[in-house]
């Protein structure tokens, strides 16, 4: 954690004398809000290409055993009918942890490069916001792959639907690159966190592993239609947004789905690395 406590102090730009100050007023230690409470979706708004907004196309998203599955057996043809699962609130500061497994075979009609795919939607735009053809949200991807048994197939990668993003002190504008994660091959279970800090930086975690940041996230380039020219502002700074998990056509778990509030300790990065790693010790 030493690599992202350097990182929030520089993003940050605050002077530690100040920091030390500030610690005092907080008296709550970090807590995790259980976005998936393991029992319903009553938290959540499904948006599915081609249906309408609160629409669950094919019980595409259901709870059973205590999980949030994504299935398709009720899909004829998947017939890039993508799906979006919003959580009811946007953020801005936050750590998200996800526990995840990728089971079972693809649906048919899906494509190629979704076999074993799926993400987690950052900063996203509001879920009412997208059009019914839309097929994915504005948003940043923290993308979730799983193996085939043999090639390296790297895990919390990055796409940039309807976004860039700089990585160091370039603008990113191709719509996805790899993390240096390893490779997650089968249908064993993988816990990752994604550490949002805002306009300011995003870092992918392999459980409590650095294994890709990138900066200045914003609205802009390609990769997401139809889409309403009024949300889709390019150069707009992306500082807080919805939370949302796909359906793109491979069956996956959630077994965890918690969320870690960092607002409250946002321009303090003494204590924010405080909770951050007491938050990734439990």
């Amino acid at each position: 954690m030493n690599r992202i406590f350097i990182l929030l102090l520089a993003g940050i730009g605050l002077c530690l004398f100040s920091c030390e100050n500030q610690q005092n007023n907080i008296s709550d230690g970090p807590e995790w809000i259980q976005l998936f409470n393991g029992n319903d979706l009553e938290d959540w708004t499904v948006k599915i290409r081609k249906h309408d907004l609160g629409y669950n196309y094919g019980n595409t998203f259901r709870v059973e055993d205590g999980l949030m599955k994504v299935r398709y057996d009720e899909y004829s043809d998947f017939d890039q009918q993508y799906g979006h699962i919003f959580y009811k609130e946007p953020f801005s500061y936050y750590l998200l942890q996800l526990e995840y497994r990728f089971v079972g075979e693809q649906a048919p009609g899906g494509e190629g490069w979704a076999w074993r795919n799926s993400g987690a939607m950052l900063h996203g735009q509001a879920p009412e916001t997208m059009l019914k053809d839309q097929d994915f949200p504005i948003s940043i991807e923290a993308q979730l792959l799983g193996g085939n048994g043999s090639e390296e197939r790297s895990t919390c990668n990055l796409c940039t639907p309807g976004t860039e993003v700089y990585l160091a002190d370039t603008l990113f504008t191709p719509h996805c690159i790899n993390s240096n994660s390893k490779t997650f091959h089968g249908d064993q279970w993988v816990s990752v966190n994604f550490l949002v800090l805002g306009g300011e930086a995003v870092h992918h975690l392999v459980e409590a592993d650095t294994v890709f940041s990138y900066y200045k996230p914003q609205i802009g380039g390609g990769m997401v239609n139809p889409v309403d020219e009024t949300v889709k502002i390019d150069g707009k700074s992306l500082t807080q947004g919805y939370i949302s998990l796909q359906s793109e056509s491979h069956p996956i778990d959630f077994r965890k789905v918690a969320l870690l509030d960092l607002s409250q300790v946002k321009d303090q990065p003494l204590e924010m690395k405080k909770w951050i790693d007491q938050a990734l010790n439990q």
